[in-house]
């Protein structure tokens, strides 16, 4: 392998973690702090690219504009979604959660053919992120793949601020922590997981929406993702964002690298990476020991 595949390689390997990072960042807000098995989470990242299919052509080139509605839209549905549905799951047993978040899948797939129907469509990219830059003599790289990952940071730093540096990210740290006590301090903790279950729905959307350009739009595509994404969630230990976005871009890099070197076998890369690590740190590379 020349340095350029390996570094187009590479560049390919980080957009695709930071992606990870987006849907399994919004994972562990709703299964590590709200203590919710969401099967239907990949449904969202689902909803996020019909989203930008059915957006694209009321917006065109206005991009970005596009996404901070469908930020704005799903995390109004995230927002109805707790109250009717994830709002009488917290003090159920997990058995009761699965079959209802897996009802929801039934449901949104059902919705998706009724709505759209069952064809695989695809998303025009906005004319001001087409084309590529060369890297070397022959290789070159698109640069809607460069404005995915930087919008994946950005989010990432977004939410960091937002969890470590403000007072609702304080409250939502108690409330995973000790939801009595909070409660009991005068805060609504109903009203503060309607909030991070929003948030969670949200970020699997935008997901969705970066990812739609880069590839088709088509029925079911939320289920491989939702495996990887709790994949992503345990190894870097339940409930930390940072052990999220870490574990991501391993997975990232162990599935790209894979797919190159071992193709055959490259499936079976990151359950074996997830294996290793349990087996070092069971709690995960950030996770609070019991």
């Amino acid at each position: 392998m020349d340095f350029g595949t390996f570094l187009v390689q590479c560049l390919n390997a980080v957009q695709y973690g930071l992606l990870l990072f987006l849907v399994a960042s919004g994972l562990t807000l709703i299964f590590g702090i709200m203590g919710v098995i969401n099967l239907a989470h990949g449904s969202f990242y689902m909803i996020g690219a019909y989203l930008a299919f059915s957006l694209a052509p009321l917006f065109g080139d206005n991009f970005i504009l596009m996404l901070l509605a469908g930020v704005v839209l799903t995390a109004a549905l995230g927002y109805v979604l707790e109250w009717a549905f994830f709002s009488y799951l917290y003090q159920r047993d997990h058995l009761q959660q699965v079959l209802m978040t897996y009802g929801l899948i039934l449901v949104f797939e059902e919705l998706r053919s009724i709505l759209i129907g069952n064809d695989v469509h695809g998303v025009p990219l906005p004319a001001w992120l087409g084309g590529s830059f060369a890297l070397g003599d022959l290789m070159s790289y698109p640069w809607y793949r460069i404005f995915a990952s930087v919008a994946c940071i950005v989010v990432a730093v977004a939410l960091y601020y937002v969890v470590n540096r403000t007072r609702l990210g304080m409250m939502v740290r108690a409330g995973a922590s000790n939801r009595d006590m909070v409660r009991g301090l005068g805060i609504d903790i109903r009203r503060l997981y309607r909030i991070v279950f929003a948030a969670g729905v949200a970020l699997a959307a935008l997901a969705g929406m970066i990812a739609a350009p880069m590839s088709s739009v088509y029925p079911n595509m939320g289920a491989s993702v939702l495996i990887i994404c709790f994949v992503v969630v345990v190894i870097g230990g339940i409930g930390s964002i940072t052990g999220a976005l870490v574990a991501a871009l391993l997975v990232g890099f162990v599935d790209t690298f894979g797919k190159v070197f071992f193709a055959e076998l490259s499936g079976v890369g990151i359950y074996v990476l997830m294996a290793v690590i349990l087996i070092w740190r069971p709690e995960g590379l950030m996770g609070k020991k019991a």
